[in-house]
């Protein structure tokens, strides 16, 4: 479990957090190894659906995020 040094919110994994800690792994979209908590493949960024009310981080799912939002597409974007 890791815990954000900003806002106090605990995830499972390091890169669910405002600030997030530098831990690498592997990405869980591409299969790609040795990766930082910032890495964005296109994958990922095709399944971006919220952003964080509070930093405005972008995530695939709202458990993802401190204070989810959900991002808006089209007409209704505006």
């Amino acid at each position: 479990m890791y815990t954000c040094k900003t806002c106090g919110t605990n995830a499972k994994e390091p890169g669910h957090l405002c600030n997030p800690c530098q831990d690498k792994g592997r990405c869980t979209f591409c299969d790609q190894d040795d990766v930082d908590t910032r890495h964005m493949c296109g994958t990922k960024l095709a399944g971006l659906k919220f952003v964080c009310g509070e930093c405005g981080r972008v995530a695939t799912s709202p458990d993802q995020l401190c204070k989810p939002d959900k991002i808006l597409e089209g007409e209704n974007a505006l």
